[in-house]
């Protein structure tokens, strides 16, 4: 945000001041007394094991200015107080926001059952090539994370991206009254956290809120080749730009439509394309070769290359330039950590690092990427052995066992030798590897590393959702250390946003 007085966001937000009103707070927005910064504002948000009111003190000798709490503190500074700082976080981010949006500044959001913070890493990087732009930390796409990530925005932002999960009807509306979307899309439409939502049609329900949330003058982004996400188009006033990995999904009428042909991969199962885009009339091709691993990327490109179509259109007013949008894919990188990070220990053992989120569609993606790499280093290399720890896909229902026993046979169909299952449905991963014909072990996350003798001709991948913390087996397997401090915020608690990708 702006650098301001305390006195300032008090009457912005209708907070009660206690202290000095003139001291001037900003530009940082903390909920972590480890990423405060001088004249930063820290919220004091309660947690499930600590209370963030205990930190505050810890918070002033990091060099925070002031402190929005629900009471006063120890701390020597200015207190903004309100009923409940999360609700604060939130009135604030509305205000930093709507100033920011009153000047020009674009807003993106976007949603879907998977795929999001990749799709979110790419078009980030696209959209800062033509300006700054301000974009969440991994997957700060919850009641927290949201706000928090839109703080950040100040008069030199020029787009924000957000990324939006939900947990039921009425979320992601509340979220875009927070960050009202010039831009809107949504990815797709899948199978995970059918225990919250109960069918994918509540899921399209509550997700197509994104685009209801558009004005006339807004852009609606959907995916052509996802029916239901296709079907949310009447529940727009907006323009309309439609993406798909494929041609088969062709929307001519469209102002804005993108697609991708020629697709092919390398041994490391990193894909190029030739993205076709059409702005105003006007096709054209342009190469695209990705530096993130799998086939799920295209549609991941295809969606960022639309959404950075749609949000340079509503930024100048003009036709944007497909082949800088192509270039910038083309250098885009993995910043989220743990989504399909690749490492190559020295004598050769190749791990892939998927652990922040799992749910059917995202094991499915990793498992057919994992197993196109597995078939071309044993073309090369007759000894190379593939091997999965998979652990549990949260907030399935009660199809859990049965999809679960899904997931362990495609593991044994794609070219898996052994499958270590680690969790609550452990049992049902192995049971579903060893019908498919692979080997199958249940162990425990400490176990997984050292349960077998890695060679330089292993291809291991580690996936499960976030609460099981496996990104432990692949520090071990390729000797990084100690436990990762990631997924840890203020003081011990686990960090904003930690299981939003499990509760949406």
């Amino acid at each position: 945000m702006r650098t301001t007085t305390v006195a300032r966001i008090a009457e912005r937000i209708g907070a009660r001041l206690e202290g000095d009103g003139t001291a001037e707070v900003g530009p940082d927005v903390v909920i972590d007394t480890r990423r405060a910064t001088s004249g930063s504002l820290f919220i004091a948000l309660p947690g499930e094991r600590v209370d963030g009111h205990d930190f505050t003190e810890a918070a002033r000798v990091a060099g925070s200015r002031a402190v929005m709490a629900t009471r006063p503190t120890d701390a020597d500074l200015p207190h903004l107080l309100v009923d409940d700082t999360r609700e604060g976080l939130p009135a604030l981010a509305r205000v930093v926001v709507a100033r920011e949006r009153d000047r020009g500044m674009v807003t993106v959001a976007l949603t879907g059952s998977s795929g999001k913070t990749s799709t979110k890493d790419l078009l980030a990087q696209v959209l800062e090539d033509h300006g700054p732009t301000v974009s969440p930390v991994g997957s700060f796409n919850n009641e927290i994370g949201v706000p928090l990530t839109a703080c950040g925005v100040d008069e030199h932002t020029d787009f924000l991206v957000s990324e939006m999960g939900a947990r039921g009807k009425g979320h992601i509306a509340w979220l875009t009254s927070i960050v009202p979307p010039d831009v809107a899309m949504v990815l797709n439409i899948g199978t995970a956290h059918l225990g919250e939502f109960g069918s994918r049609e509540a899921i399209a329900e509550a997700k197509g809120e994104i685009v209801e949330a558009l004005g006339p003058d807004g852009w609606a982004v959907l995916n052509a080749a996802d029916e239901r996400v296709a079907g949310m188009a009447p529940r727009t006033r907006a323009h309309l730009a439609w993406f798909s990995p494929d041609a088969d999904h062709r929307h001519p009428e469209a102002d804005i439509e993108v697609w991708a042909g020629d697709v092919v991969a390398d041994d490391l199962d990193r894909h190029s394309f030739t993205l076709h885009a059409r702005v105003d009339g006007t096709t054209c091709e342009h190469p695209v070769s990705l530096r993130t691993l799998g086939a799920h990327q295209v549609a991941n490109a295809v969606a960022a290359a639309a959404a950075a179509l749609a949000a340079l259109t509503s930024a100048t007013g003009h036709r944007p330039d497909p082949a800088a949008v192509a270039a910038s894919l083309s250098s885009a990188t993995t910043r989220s950590p743990m989504r399909m990070e690749l490492h190559e220990r020295a004598d050769g053992l190749v791990v892939v690092s998927d652990c922040y989120n799992a749910n059917p569609d995202s094991m499915a993606a990793s498992l057919a990427a994992l197993g196109n790499i597995l078939g071309r280093r044993r073309a090369a290399d007759p000894h190379t052995r593939g091997v999965a720890v998979l652990g549990d896909m949260l907030e399935l229902g009660p199809d859990a066992p049965a999809l679960h026993r899904e997931v362990g046979a495609l593991a044994a169909r794609s070219g898996f030798d052994l499958v270590l299952a680690v969790g609550e449905h452990a049992g049902d991963l192995a049971a579903g590897a060893r019908a498919g014909g692979a080997e199958s072990r249940v162990v425990t996350v400490e176990e997984a590393a050292r349960s077998i003798g890695w060679t330089s001709h292993d291809v291991l991948l580690v996936k499960a959702s976030r609460a099981l913390a496996l990104e432990r087996v692949a520090e071990q397997v390729l000797d990084l250390g100690g436990p990762s401090a990631a997924g840890l915020d203020f003081d011990g608690r686990p960090a904003v946003g930690e299981h939003e990708e499990a509760r949406k």
